[in-house]
């Protein structure tokens, strides 16, 4: 019986363990839910892919090239124009260029929400609106 005692307790801790380290995820960017972390660092890689493509395009052809274009061309090695409810876009100026990633806004009333986010020719990635 006492056995039995033992073996309830300890999964008693664990499970308060457990529970309470999973409350406490941390996240990728405020506002959002840990579990958008997988999500949202795919998003990041995929922007930084294709930014790194569009500078490599700029280089050999002198001009920005849309997105469609980066693919059709084999500029970018995956190609793909969203993910997980974002979808990705090519603003050229000249020889700058921001790619973005979009999200639908959650619905009203939801907790969480889906952060925009933006590569520059300068590499940096940022929230925009």
């Amino acid at each position: 019986m006492r056995g039995l005692a033992v073996i309830l307790v300890a999964a008693a801790v664990l499970f308060g363990v457990y529970h309470y380290y999973f409350k406490k995820m941390p996240v990728t960017d405020e506002g959002t839910a840990p579990t958008q972390a997988i999500s949202l660092t795919g998003v990041r890689s995929d922007l930084l892919q294709i930014a790194q493509a569009e500078r490599g395009y700029i280089a050999l052809n002198g001009h920005c090239a849309s997105l469609d274009e980066l693919i059709s061309t084999n500029s970018l090695s995956v190609p793909r124009t969203g993910r997980d409810g974002y979808t990705y876009a090519v603003e050229c100026s000249g020889g700058e260029f921001t790619a973005s990633a979009r999200h639908l806004p959650a619905p009203e009333g939801s907790p969480i929400r889906y952060p925009n986010l933006a590569i520059d020719a300068h590499m940096q990635i940022g929230e925009i609106d």
